[in-house]
């Protein structure tokens, strides 16, 4: 089974305006408290100089990235008070209503962006993916067409029109869109993880050479390697789908699904028993909650014909997951031969 659909993450990352928290464990500085460094800063320059605009609107962004968006808000409506001729100011108040869920307030925002600038790519470019997010198509090819018209390199908006097309069942035009983003930015990690799912569907060998561009960018990726095990283990690779699993094991140490996938190898494809109830086995320890591998640990134990441990680790993943089907037929299964 595959992680959630890359579509959807692409989507998000699109529009999402994510701010990590927490100390480091070494002791480093949090980037929430860098950005309060910078916020302290700020709220000193405000206090000397209340009527620059630019200070606001500085601010403003701190308090996006910190997700305050009430305080965004307010100095940004001071900014644009002192201001109001500034379009880089309404894509910021763009950005503060996309945050609060008011994606009319966000367009009118753009808009209103585009009547001070109209030649702005950022205004243009953003209403093509607020389109995109409302799945008004005809306007996100309307901006999107504004956009390269301005800037005919530009890759970020070959992705979203890539997106709007596959989502309006155009897949050959999405695929040249996003092989010209790749094209003309070979370091474009998502533009690739696409591609590499949209050829793995079709069980075309050019999804591991997406998936192995996107890890040339990004070397640990979860996600790539997870996709890239996912199509080798569909097109029967099977060792090669066990040597990338093992290796995202190793990069996430807290990530089940590589181990449970290697043992599902082991059970369903090369039937070596042992070498699933060891894999299983793993998954458990990082999750001991994972209904699953009990039950697939469970039957590679009765195909070992070790039917207590079998049965068991059946009667567990029962209790952790109520009414499975498959636990209770193992358990009925077993109850007929243990009584032989």
């Amino acid at each position: 089974m595959r992680t959630t659909s890359f579509l959807a993450i692409c989507l998000l990352m699109v529009m999402s305006l994510a701010c990590h928290r927490g100390n480091d464990k070494h002791g480093k500085v949090s980037r929430e408290d860098s950005l309060r460094i910078v916020l302290d800063d700020l709220n000193k320059q405000v206090i000397s100089n209340d009527k620059d605009p630019s200070l606001y609107h500085q601010r403003a962004k701190v308090y996006i990235a910190l997700k305050e968006v009430n305080q965004a808000l307010n100095d940004i409506n001071k900014a644009l008070q002192i201001q109001p001729k500034q379009a880089g100011y309404y894509i910021t108040l763009s950005d503060i209503y996309m945050l609060m869920g008011q994606p009319q307030n966000c367009e009118e925002s753009l808009l209103k962006a585009l009547s001070v600038e109209p030649k702005n790519i950022t205004a243009n470019l953003k209403l093509a993916n607020l389109y995109l997010i409302i799945k008004d198509y005809k306007k996100v090819y309307q901006y999107v067409t504004a956009v390269l018209e301005l800037d005919r390199t530009n890759t970020t908006v070959r992705f979203t029109r890539a997106m709007a097309l596959l989502e309006t069942g155009d897949t050959a035009h999405a695929v040249g869109d996003l092989m010209d983003a790749v094209r003309l930015n070979p370091q474009y990690f998502d533009a690739y993880m696409l591609l590499g799912e949209l050829f793995a569907t079709r069980h075309d060998p050019l999804s591991a050479g997406y998936f192995d561009n996107a890890l040339r960018i990004r070397p640990n990726s979860k996600e790539a390697l997870y996709n890239l095990g996912m199509f080798y283990q569909e097109s029967g690779q099977y060792a090669r789908a066990v040597g990338t699993y093992e290796t995202l094991a190793r990069t996430d140490t807290t990530f089940r699904d590589a181990l449970y996938n290697i043992g599902y190898i082991n059970l369903v494809y090369l039937q070596d028993f042992g070498k699933a109830v060891e894999y299983f086995t793993k998954a458990i320890a990082r999750d001991p909650g994972y209904a699953e591998s009990w039950y697939n640990r469970g039957l590679s134990y009765e195909q070992l014909k070790d039917y207590q441990k079998a049965y068991n680790d059946f009667q567990k993943a029962l209790k952790l997951k109520v009414n499975f089907d498959k636990a209770i037929e193992g358990l009925n299964r077993l109850d007929k031969v243990m009584k032989k």
